[in-house]
């Protein structure tokens, strides 16, 4: 099982680097070629070599996760396709983002209650910390930028928008080639996740 981190808390949604990288490694650049050509050229445009190396990482763990057909939807599919792919790439790089969709997101969404609150985020933060020493040992504050993060993530992703203090969901309308896609790969519980699916 992965490990928990929290390292997304600095990262957020990365949806243009993502689409830029998947376009050069559509191209023919290799993995350390598009990292290489991050640092040298400042593709994803940063202001320190350090944050590059950081964006520029994380952008290729998520790229790594998706094939060639969601590579090809994310860089040329539509905006709404393409935002979808990116979350979906969150989501198998991140353990916490994904139990956070399985269980709140999608939870909220089978109950019809589709308000996500802070209290909310606070009791899925609470248990995660009963389960793991890991999550137990972060600081509030670390607890506190998670749920900026993850709202700000479901917001750009086009899978919930804001409501006063609050996140209202919206079901995403998928594409159904890309759903057979998934399915066929086996990844039907990231799907559910998403739809909101039983």
């Amino acid at each position: 099982m992965t490990k928990y981190k929290s390292t997304i808390k600095s990262m957020a949604f990365l949806y243009l680097e993502l689409k830029k990288a998947s376009g050069l490694y559509l191209q023919g650049l290799k993995v350390d070629e598009i990292k290489k050509k991050a640092v040298e050229e400042n593709i994803f445009l940063l202001n320190t070599e350090s944050r590059i190396k950081e964006i520029a990482s994380t952008v290729i763990k998520r790229l790594q996760v998706l094939d060639e057909f969601l590579l090809w939807k994310i860089t040329n599919g539509s905006l709404e396709t393409s935002k979808q792919i990116a979350l979906y790439a969150i989501m198998k790089t991140d353990r916490l983002f994904f139990e956070f969709m399985q269980e709140v997101y999608r939870e909220k969404y089978l109950l019809m209650d589709y308000i996500i609150n802070d209290k909310d985020f606070s009791v899925f933060f609470q248990r995660k910390s009963e389960q793991s020493d890991q999550v137990a040992s972060w600081k509030d504050y670390t607890f506190y930028k998670l749920k900026q993060v993850y709202k700000r993530i479901l917001v750009e992703a086009g899978f919930a928008k804001k409501n006063k203090k609050n996140l209202e969901i919206i079901k995403p309308i998928m594409e159904e080639e890309v759903i057979e896609h998934l399915k066929n790969k086996g990844d039907q519980i990231y799907l559910q996740a998403m739809l909101g699916e039983v």
